[in-house]
């Protein structure tokens, strides 16, 4: 039996080279800045500590700051995921801009149904003729309307046609009669 120690068994590496001149400083500096680091930190619990703990505002923005109001807003509108219903209020209002002046004078949208089996968009006209010419151009208004709004948001319009008068029953009336339905069907 031999007693000879045993060999590694990968290959030999040559020991690192000193760090030296240039990498001597870099690390001394790294080291110095890290330091004082540690030491701001401490000194800056220290003075919060002192005044009564907690977080105090100071020059440099960070979320307790006073927003503008359209940033609240926007900030708002994207926690509560209002993007789709605040876009289709924003058309709304743009209406006559989106389909003309002459379909924005005789059709006005009421409601828009964000469920997302439905999204639809109620539009009421105040003649029939008018709803049948929106029913006509409702493929290429859902079209342009999904192009600002984003694919999918608007699936249908729902046109309604204009209403009959109010059915209030007034003090003059035949009997047997059904109110203002008679004529209004």
């Amino acid at each position: 039996m031999s007693t000879q120690s045993p060999q590694p068994a990968g290959p030999v590496r040559a020991p690192a080279p000193e760090p030296s001149g240039v990498d001597l400083a870099r690390v001394a500096l790294r080291a110095a800045k890290e330091q004082a680091k540690a030491r701001g930190a401490a000194a800056q619990q220290k003075k919060q500590a002192r005044r009564g703990g907690g977080l105090r505002s100071g020059a440099r923005a960070d979320g307790r700051d006073p927003l503008p109001l359209g940033a609240a807003i926007n900030r708002l509108i994207t926690e509560r995921g209002w993007e789709a219903p605040a876009a289709v209020g924003g058309v709304m209002g743009r209406w006559p801009q989106i389909v003309g002046e002459d379909l924005a004078k005789h059709c006005v949208p009421l409601r828009y149904d964000e469920d997302p089996d439905e999204r639809v968009l109620t539009v009421q006209c105040d003649s029939t003729a008018w709803a049948t010419q929106l029913r006509l151009l409702a493929p290429r208004l859902v079209a342009r309307l999904n192009e600002d709004l984003g694919h999918g948001t608007v699936r249908h319009i729902r046109v309604l046609g204009p209403g009959g008068p109010r059915r209030g029953y007034g003090p003059l009336r035949a009997p047997g009669s059904t109110g203002a339905g008679d004529t209004y069907g």
